[in-house]
């Protein structure tokens, strides 16, 4: 290898000991969900959970929950389930039919992907 090819090789390999900790300083997300999601799985069971911050994955049907504190995220899969949440940050993902999902505070993306096969769910926010 030449002079000058040792040059370019150099300062391509010092470039990338300056960039990549630098990009993984700048590119880390401002706000995650952490460990711990709560997950149910059940048929007609009642229940009052606290979401800890983290997401909350409801599975089965004819379940009741009262999810107390800040959901960073809630999924829903099944039929005929009732959440009731204080607070959800991120998203709200509804799979299934005739779910039903309250909000009382946040501004959470929904996602209704029973609606986009034709079925009816209602999601939305409700009073404090």
């Amino acid at each position: 290898m030449t002079a000058g090819g040792w040059t370019v090789a150099s300062r391509s390999l010092i470039a990338c000991l300056v960039a990549v900790p630098v990009a993984l300083v700048v590119g880390a997300p401002s706000a995650q969900a952490k460990n711990g999601d709560t997950h149910i799985t059940s048929i007609g069971s009642t229940q009052t959970v606290d979401c800890n911050e983290s997401t909350l994955i409801v599975n089965g049907s004819g379940n009741t929950i009262n999810a107390l504190g800040s959901c960073w995220a809630v999924t829903v899969q099944g039929a005929g389930n009732l959440i009731v949440a204080d607070n959800v940050v991120n998203d709200i993902t509804v799979y299934g039919y005739d779910q039903s999902v309250f909000y009382k505070s946040g501004e959470p993306v929904v996602w209704d992907r029973g609606r986009e096969l034709g079925m009816m769910n209602r999601i939305d926010r409700i009073p404090a």
